[in-house]
């Protein structure tokens, strides 16, 4: 897969992109990154990138103009430069993959689609993605007829768009084939079945009159199996409530989630 990222401060990618598992992707040829800066498609000798908004306020808006004409030079597409001003003058890499796959251009702002499990799976299928990160007040809005993805990762605000386009990133990388090290390592993890992943332990069995559960050192692989599914189960229940209506749930699952009720509602009798 090749990402790319097109923002103001493309420094802040190295640590993230050059570490643990995005790191091993990328040695592994998994997937291919590039950071471009936005300003190499700025024209004036201060590389303003930004600008006041009309109608006024604070802050500042991000230009349309470097963002429409970065996003068709990286697609291979020919930029439409303003009539009245000379080339690009371009100072930074040239695009390394304009004559590849046309890039699904993804924008991470408020109005956006929520994101999670499903979307990281859905864009683990693409070619290649190109994330156009936001900065200041905003972005122009004109600038979001080139998007195809518009993702929000909740409801608050952060700096920059290139944070949560790590977020989408890592998240989305996970899931391409091969970048974990065990084979189908993220079919167990949270959300992937829509439901909490089960509690994990390692040694010591026991610690400060702390066990782990007698199932997990049974080396009945069907008894742990069970625990393991009636703890996501209860741990969904318990935590996420929310996210049992849309899981696939089988009949024993949906037995022991009546059991859970049950004994919940024995409990509030007790008290009562």
């Amino acid at each position: 897969m090749i990402i790319e990222t097109l923002s103001t401060f493309p420094e802040m990618y190295h640590s993230v992109m050059g570490a643990s598992m995005m790191k091993r992707a990328r040695d592994k040829g998994i997937i291919s990154f590039t950071a471009y800066d936005l300003r190499d498609w700025t024209y004036d000798r201060h590389r303003t990138t930004d600008d006041d908004p009309y109608g006024g306020g604070a802050g500042l808006v991000m230009k349309c103009q470097p963002i429409f004409e970065a996003v068709e030079d990286l697609s291979g597409k020919s930029a439409h430069y303003w009539e009245d001003e000379p080339a690009c003058p371009r100072t930074g890499p040239a695009p390394r993959h304009a004559d590849g796959p046309a890039p699904t251009v993804v924008f991470l702002a408020p109005q956006g689609q929520r994101f999670d499990d499903q979307l990281a799976n859905r864009l683990a299928k693409s070619e290649r993605l190109l994330f156009v990160c936001g900065h200041y007040e905003g972005i122009d809005e004109r600038t979001y007829a080139l998007a195809d993805e518009v993702i929000s990762l909740g409801d608050y605000v952060l700096t920059s768009g290139e944070l949560a386009s790590m977020v989408v990133i890592d998240a989305v990388v996970r899931k391409i084939p091969g970048v974990l090290g065990a084979e189908g390592g993220a079919d167990d993890e949270s959300f992937a079945d829509g439901l909490l992943e089960y509690p994990q332990y390692t040694r010591p069995a026991q610690f400060r009159g702390m066990e782990v559960p007698a199932p997990l050192t049974s080396g009945n692989h069907a008894l742990v199996a069970q625990w393991r599914r009636q703890q996501s189960l209860e741990r969904t229940a318990r935590f996420r409530p929310d996210l049992l209506e849309a899981a696939p749930l089988s009949d024993s699952d949906r037995a022991f989630l009546k059991t859970l009720n049950e004994n919940g509602r024995d409990k509030g009798k007790a008290l009562s």
